[in-house]
């Protein structure tokens, strides 16, 4: 009886899928912009190492540094989580739900806005979307990024 129950446990375990790791999101790494009507938004990933990969974003309005956003993505025991840390408001964290070689999306379902963060490459393009309820509809943002060079202006 007990050797079945630990071929149960073992049969079990062997189907369930791997947590996602870092290496999964390696992607994401780079540096990325856009401009909108006055509005310059970079974007800037670190490659995959020690469990991480680190993220700052800017966005500059008319010369004047309007938002700034700290991120990390790191390995988790649940998947991968998502942390930001957006111009002087608390930290907040996102659980990964779907990974795939292109596409990311992390959840926070008590998290008032957003509620989820996306990803989206596609070859020199990277889509960034924000997502979840505003005044009783479904707000989504996206910040469709084009590869930049790193480190200058």
């Amino acid at each position: 009886m007990r050797a079945a129950s630990v071929m149960v446990v073992s049969m079990v375990l062997a189907f369930q899928p791997a947590a996602p790791a870092i290496r999964d999101v390696a992607w994401i790494a780079g540096c990325w912009e856009m401009t909108r009507n006055a509005r310059h938004v970079v974007e800037n990933w670190t490659g995959p190492e020690g469990g991480t990969m680190m993220g700052v974003s800017r966005t500059v309005d008319n010369g004047k540094t309007r938002e700034w956003e700290f991120l990390i993505i790191r390995e988790a025991a649940k998947g991968l989580e998502y942390v930001a840390k957006p111009s002087g408001q608390p930290e907040a964290i996102f659980t990964s739900t779907r990974v795939s070689a292109t596409e990311v999306v992390f959840e926070n379902p008590t998290h008032d806005f957003p509620k989820q963060i996306h990803y989206r490459r596609d070859g020199n393009t990277l889509v960034a979307a924000i997502e979840g309820p505003m005044n009783g509809q479904t707000r989504r943002v996206e910040f469709p990024y084009t590869r930049a060079a790193c480190g200058g202006s």
